[in-house]
């Protein structure tokens, strides 16, 4: 069966009720035919679900789904993708251990790496995505992960996931761990590249109409039963809710994702062209720096493009004030199209000197391309920024 149609036909079994659509279990627990049940299904001799902190048929039909579709052995759900990227470090990493990013991450990531781990005697190296040698000279004896996110957040950096699955090899004991949340698994696959784990914040595309929170990490199994343990003692917890609602929205993904990819290659190629912005980066534009890279191992450019608009911090102010149908908000992956100023939000914490090296400008703009009619969309880019001089 092909990936669209499994996305579709993956679901929970039918309850007695011989229901269509799966139904929400909103319960805490879930009770056992005898004592005798209960005692081996805690022992793990029997399989079943015995608390929804930790597993519930929602979220297991959730997780099946996001499995299926990067080739993962297993899963787990979580309240949101921060915590499931949380959990994906905390529950694997010790107090010694040493991790190498890229430069380019999530603010909220670059926290944990720069002022929550320390505390916990973890340490981090960054270095530039692109640059191979960087990756080598980085190792260290204790090195215990390899983290990236490709494209980053916001500068759509590429790291060349086959290139880094082989270096892996020459370290087996590196997990390599990869937030594949700008892609989608529709649109790039690490596993098959030889990653060990991929995370997401299923708040993005995943649920794609900006409703509920949600993260989920697959992976190696022997992985995830160990992050199963972190998350079981310490309930980061998905609600059976938001997985039903994510795990309906999983089922459109190919085709929302095909959207947004045609309408943000558009505006990409209208902001290259307007002589009011000084560079524009998208993966399928020929003129990003790893536009072959891109097509390599993308399907298509995603859904996000960033400029940097002439003029500085107080022309992007003008400009994001000047957009009528194009909201203003941190978000992403929604059906609507939505703005963002980085250095002012969502990588506030980080220095200018920090901005800079991720390619962060005074006048960097993301633009989460929606699902709009993209005349619309380019409409209103067009008149922002004519109203913005």
């Amino acid at each position: 069966m092909e990936e669209q149609s499994r996305l579709i036909r993956s679901q929970t079994q039918r309850s007695q009720h011989r229901e269509h659509s799966v139904p929400l279990y909103l319960t805490s627990s879930f009770v056992f035919d005898d004592a005798e049940q209960g005692r081996a299904i805690f022992a793990g001799e029997e399989d079943g679900i015995v608390y929804s902190r930790y597993s519930n048929p929602n979220t297991n039909e959730f997780i099946q789904k996001v499995c299926e579709l990067e080739g993962a052995e297993a899963g787990l759900a979580f309240s949101s993708g921060m915590a499931a990227v949380f959990a994906s470090f905390a529950a694997l990493l010790k107090s010694g251990d040493h991790i190498v990013a890229c430069r380019s991450v999530f603010g909220s990531t670059h926290q944990l790496f720069t002022t929550v781990f320390p505390k916990w005697g973890i340490t981090t190296s960054y270095v530039d995505a692109s640059n191979p040698e960087a990756w080598e000279e980085a190792i260290q004896e204790n090195t215990r992960m390899i983290f990236l996110e490709t494209p980053s957040n916001p500068g759509l950096e590429l790291v060349d996931l086959a290139w880094l699955g082989a270096f892996k090899e020459k370290y087996p004991n590196i997990i390599l761990n990869v937030d594949n949340c700008f892609a989608t698994p529709y649109l790039q696959k690490p596993i098959q590249y030889g990653f060990d784990l991929v995370s997401h914040s299923a708040t993005k595309y995943m649920d794609g109409q900006g409703r509920v929170l949600g993260g989920v990490v697959v992976g190696k199994q022997e992985l995830m039963d160990e992050i199963m343990f972190f998350i079981r003692h310490t309930g980061p917890a998905m609600s059976p809710f938001n997985a039903w609602v994510i795990s309906k929205s999983l089922e459109t993904l190919p085709l929302r994702m095909d959207r947004h990819c045609s309408n943000a290659l558009a505006v990409a190629n209208m902001l290259e062209a307007h002589n009011e912005v000084e560079v524009v980066r998208y993966p399928f534009l020929p003129s990003h720096p790893q536009y072959e890279l891109a097509k390599k191992q993308m399907k298509a450019g995603g859904g996000i493009v960033t400029f940097v608009i002439k003029g500085g911090f107080e022309r992007a102010k003008r400009f994001l004030d000047n957009l009528k149908m194009i909201l203003i908000t941190s978000n992403l992956g929604d059906s609507r199209s939505i703005a963002t100023h980085p250095a002012s939000t969502t990588h506030s914490k980080l220095t200018d000197a920090e901005r800079e090296r991720i390619g962060i400008y005074p006048g960097t703009i993301r633009i989460s391309v929606g699902l709009e009619d993209s005349s619309d969309i380019l409409a209103d880019l067009k008149q922002a920024l004519d109203n913005s001089k």
